[in-house]
């Protein structure tokens, strides 16, 4: 089974005003995105063609949207990467990164 090419945990995932999960996981794998509650049940995923990553214009540097299957979802991810051996999620620019980067559109 191949690594993962991009993984998040603690994620806060929410759609619209709606919180779907406070510690949430966001993984890119096998060419898909994966959008996942804090006990692995998932929320949605799309082939990450199909994925618009891009950063809100007045938001923190922790979030980035996300739109997968016509449903947009707002991600609440770490606003600087942890340091070396410590927990927490990627910074946002990171996930829009990756999908750029997994969908072949650069990065």
């Amino acid at each position: 089974m191949a690594e993962p090419e991009f993984t998040a945990t603690g994620v806060r995932i929410e759609k619209r005003l709606r919180s779907l999960t406070r510690a949430g996981q966001v993984r890119i794998r096998d060419g898909r995105v994966q959008l996942l509650t804090s006990y692995g049940s998932e929320i949605d995923s799309a082939p990450v063609q199909t994925v618009r990553a891009s950063k809100p214009w007045f938001a923190a540097d922790d979030r980035a949207l996300a739109d997968l299957n016509g449903k947009r979802y707002t991600l609440t991810l770490g606003d600087h990467d942890p340091a070396p051996g410590e927990g927490g999620p990627p910074a946002a620019r990171r996930f829009i990164e990756a999908v750029r980067r997994a969908a072949g559109r650069g990065g």
